[in-house]
């Protein structure tokens, strides 16, 4: 009886764990949006265990943070913060970008190209204003899955799965969301993946420590207007649910994000269309 109730109780963290994070990933629960244990608790028709276990893997990730007798939010970023991410993320790319051009195979240098020709074509739809919040989210799981791609092809398992557990895309989605004002060349990952897949490991990691670079300063500049907006104070507010939706067992609203196998369908479909 103890291990089922445990089951349904990991399933139920499990549940929230990934609906919270689309959310945050989606822009539908912004930098510094309040996260009321008790209200996610009756939204999801649990207890405030499983949530509790959900928001732990979130702060573990550095998607929320927690404060005694204040309260949970949506994770606001410091400057510190967002310039060793970078640094981060920089160092495992531009090795990553080194190796590919080293050691990838034919095919591998074609996918890549193929790949980085659909993000270009997806952004400018995106920015063309025909688009809405869910395009946006599809644009940028295949944005992520482009650079999973270098790594993965780098040959060293290790770099993609230091990307990973770092989160290091994820949370450069996230700076993106804040950036709202941000110019990409036309054949920003065109010509960065023509580099990376040539001949000269030199030329690669030049060309991935430019990429990575770029919109730093926006970034931080962005996320520095944020935290003057809350000028130090943790508001409530109440953020706008959008989606499908359906109803719990205890009859209230349940915000479902969309699966990776629904993102993938998808943007294979928008792709075809390109």
């Amino acid at each position: 009886m103890k291990t089922s109730r445990r089951l349904v109780q990991q399933g139920l963290a499990d549940r929230a764990y990934s609906v919270i994070r689309e959310q945050i990933l989606r822009g539908e629960l912004r930098l510094g949006a309040a996260l009321s244990r008790r209200r996610l608790a009756k939204q999801f028709g649990a207890s405030l265990f499983p949530i509790s276990e959900a928001i732990q893997r979130l702060e573990a990730e550095g998607l929320v943070e927690s404060m005694p007798q204040v309260g949970t939010r949506v994770r606001i970023p410091s400057e510190t913060d967002i310039r060793e991410r970078f640094i981060i993320r920089e160092a495992l790319e531009c090795q990553s970008a080194r190796l590919v051009a080293d050691r990838a195979t034919f095919e591998q240098r074609m996918e890549l190209n193929r790949m980085a020709e659909n993000v270009d074509a997806l952004f400018a739809r995106q920015t063309s204003g025909n688009s809405d919040a869910g395009f946006a989210f599809a644009v940028q799981s295949y944005h992520m899955q482009l650079h999973f791609k270098i790594s993965e092809y780098s040959g060293c398992a290790a770099l993609k799965d230091l990307l990973d557990k770092n989160h290091l895309l994820v949370l450069n989605w996230i700076f993106d969301l804040v950036v709202t004002q941000i110019s990409r060349p036309a054949r920003l990952h065109r010509d960065l993946l023509e580099v990376v897949t040539g001949n000269s490991v030199e030329a690669a990691e030049a060309a991935m420590r430019e990429h990575v670079r770029m919109g730093l300063d926006d970034t931080i500049q962005a996320v520095a207007r944020l935290n003057s907006d809350f000028d130090g104070r943790w508001r409530i507010r109440d953020s706008g649910r959008k989606g499908k939706s359906n109803t719990g067992r205890d009859g209230h609203q349940i915000t479902h994000a969309p699966n990776a196998a629904d993102v993938g369908a998808g943007m294979e479909a928008l792709i075809q269309k390109l």
